[in-house]
């Protein structure tokens, strides 16, 4: 009797631990549809993430899929290995094409990046401890922040408008990085035969004319490519050598450019994935950008 009895403890102790376990990892609290900025009396809004125990830093996650946007595809649950790491984490929506270019969608996540500095002590986070993550066109806005992101304009009216949008490190998802050589030289984006749906059109991009010329033009203007330098923030990409949508060689092309310039640059390739949902759930590959963001923001050792 008392072995079935003490069987019986253990085993209600072992549920109590994974109780304890499975709150510690849902401790955190969400507000949402918080407004970043309005135009054309458009409200851009974020979600903010807090987990029960903060180290600091912020996140930044960009939602965003072939540029468009919105509040239902925010996922907590994937943010769950940023928020167990302590990390304060900001779901982003921009205004999704095919209302606004990527011209203006780039602008909405620099002002969110100045909003989220702007409010630091708000959330209780560092403004110089800023991390940005996102998948495929969300990858290419968290690049194009850490290219081109920097100092706002000390007179404008709006004090968010005077802070910096640039971000200290870098994780994201297969992100194309090139647009006028995609997946060989000389290819621009939308001669890319895509699988298996086709590219945002050439006009959410801003492109109204047909020729050629005009498309290689915008082209070059949004290939983050093209801005990287020794001073790019420490960055890790994740791509599925089998993506048909963003080929493997933009990231390739990437890294080598990386390394050429001499920047703090990672790639994993992931064997076998696709891209988007046949990638994988990215929560795995999320809790290692968990682990690149202790390293590179908060100064640790990756786990």
């Amino acid at each position: 009797m008392k072995k079935i009895f003490h069987v019986t403890l253990l085993g209600f102790g072992l549920v109590c631990s994974a109780l304890l376990r499975a709150q510690e990892k849902s401790a955190f609290t969400r507000t949402e549809d918080v407004i970043y900025g309005r135009k054309f009396g458009t409200a851009l809004t974020l979600d903010v993430f807090e987990p029960a125990k903060k180290n600091g830093a912020a996140v930044i996650y960009v939602v965003s899929g072939g540029y468009v946007s919105d509040h239902v595809s925010i996922s907590p649950k994937l943010y769950q290995p940023l928020l167990d790491h302590g990390y304060t984490v900001f779901a982003v929506v921009h205004g999704a094409q095919p209302r606004f270019i990527v011209p203006e969608i780039i602008e909405d996540i620099h002002r969110a990046v100045r909003f989220v500095r702007h409010n630091a002590r708000r959330w209780g986070v560092d403004p110089n401890k800023f991390g940005i993550s996102g998948s495929s066109a969300g990858g290419h806005l968290s690049l194009v922040m850490a290219t081109r992101g920097g100092p706002g304009k000390p007179d404008a009216k709006d004090p968010v408008d005077r802070e910096s949008s640039a971000v200290q490190a870098v994780a994201c998802f297969y992100p194309p990085t090139d647009f006028e050589n995609f997946s060989q030289p000389g290819e621009l984006i939308w001669e890319h035969v895509s699988q298996p749906t086709p590219h945002t059109p050439a006009s959410s991009f801003g492109l109204r004319s047909a020729t050629r010329e005009d498309r290689l033009a915008i082209a070059k203007g949004l290939s983050v490519i093209n801005d990287v330098t020794a001073k790019l923030p420490p960055t890790l990409v994740f791509h599925g050598d089998a993506d048909r949508k963003v080929p493997l060689y933009q990231s390739l092309m990437f890294e080598r450019k990386c390394k050429e310039v001499g920047a703090t640059f990672k790639l994993i390739v992931k064997p076998g994935a696709d891209h988007g949902g046949a990638f994988g759930d990215h929560i795995k590959e999320m809790g290692v950008c968990a682990d690149w963001f202790d390293a590179y923001l908060l100064g640790l050792t990756a786990r």
